[in-house]
């Protein structure tokens, strides 16, 4: 995902939801995919993978945070 300017309330909401809907399509259907396919394994890793990405991308907002002091 390309860096964004965030200058205001409104900005930051639409990078959220933007986010979001990037870790959805991408990680989100992956894990619906394997859990659909009862593999447990491809499930478990899928999982991580989701939950990976929504830490990058709160980790992705704090440093973008913490860039401005």
């Amino acid at each position: 995902m390309e860096p964004r300017i965030v200058d205001s309330r409104d900005d930051f909401a639409q990078w959220a939801i933007d986010r979001a809907n990037a870790i959805l399509t991408d990680q989100g259907s992956n894990l619906a995919t394997a859990s659909r396919n009862g593999d447990q394994a491809q499930t478990r890793e899928t999982a991580q993978a989701l939950g990976q990405a929504i830490v990058d991308a709160l980790l992705e907002a704090f440093d973008g945070l913490v860039g401005e002091e």
